[in-house]
């Protein structure tokens, strides 16, 4: 792989204003390289707005988006540097893939090799010599990150990549992204699919509004949201409620008869039952889910653009 020193990209300080609309507000974080990054917000929020200004198609009102220090702008050859697909690709209708990606070789002037490279690492072989208007949105999705991927650049930044892709095509843009990732790349997804990105992405950044929510690590993002819990049913409610109290756990009786336990683990309700003597039904560990932390997080906070 070639490109900068560094693979990090800084987001600092990051503002666009469009007349009475301020798309982006006082933006700031950081993605670090080999790992992937899910870039989450409702519709609206400014992430779109946020990846043009990464990759200079927008100018900002104030603050920098940098790779390694140097704007995209600034990069010596950015093509071998940052690979991107902000919506499923477009090409001339009458070409077949081979030859879009050739053209885009010949124009960035990279070697006609890496035209077969990237249709295997894609999965797109098999559609190589049809015409781009036979595409389904999913190979033009495929066909995209193929593009992107031609100069073997350090970042790839792609928006609402599993547009248009089935189950199948999913887990293979998951598989995809997460070896890119470590390879040692840099990898920043925008995207909706909000159980997919619990499965794909290392860190999150959460925005609405045009400005910064959260960010972190899933797991910490999941933990610090408070929502591990664990559902119980029991004929005797009173001794374990009793029990529990012991470790500080909270309890919650639910509607359906079960109790909503916090504040513990699976193995320390299921302990404390044990030295009680309590008949337990059910036990079970309810993870932590990034859609409900998502919500919570940004409930309010979005504006209807």
């Amino acid at each position: 792989m070639s490109g900068a020193d560094s693979a990090e990209i800084v987001v600092e300080r990051l503002t666009k204003q469009y007349r009475q609309l301020k798309a982006v507000d006082d933006l700031s974080f950081s993605v670090r390289s080999g790992r992937v990054t899910g870039f989450l917000g409702p519709n609206g929020a400014g992430k779109t707005t946020t990846l043009r200004m990464l990759l200079g198609l927008v100018a900002p009102t104030a603050g920098t988006a940098t790779f390694g220090g140097r704007r995209y702008v600034d990069l010596t050859d950015p093509v071998r540097q940052v690979g991107a697909v902000l919506e499923a690709s477009s090409a001339h209708r009458g070409r077949t893939g081979r030859n879009h990606l050739r053209v885009v070789c010949a124009a960035a002037g990279l070697p006609q090799s890496r035209v077969d490279e990237v249709l295997k690492l894609v999965g797109l072989e098999p559609a190589a010599t049809r015409k781009f208007k036979g595409y389904s949105l999913g190979m033009r999705q495929r066909l995209g990150i193929a593009t992107a991927m031609l100069g073997d650049p350090r970042v790839l930044i792609l928006d609402e990549p599993a547009n248009g892709l089935d189950p199948e095509g999913i887990r293979w843009m998951r598989d995809l992204l997460k070896g890119l990732a470590a390879e040692g790349r840099t990898v920043l997804v925008s995207s909706h699919l909000l159980g997919e990105m619990q499965l794909l992405a290392d860190d999150v950044v959460i925005v609405a509004a045009g400005r910064l929510i959260q960010q972190g690590p899933v797991e910490a993002v999941l933990g610090g949201a408070g929502t591990a819990r664990v559902r119980v049913r029991t004929p005797q409610p009173a001794e374990l409620t009793a029990a529990l109290a012991a470790l500080n756990a909270g309890v919650q009786p639910e509607s359906d008869g079960s109790l909503m336990v916090t504040g513990v683990e699976p193995a320390q309700v299921g302990n404390a039952a044990f030295r009680a003597g309590v008949e337990l039904h059910e036990l079970t560990g309810e993870r932590a889910d990034l859609e409900k932390v998502f919500l919570e997080l940004t409930a309010g906070k979005a504006d209807i653009r």
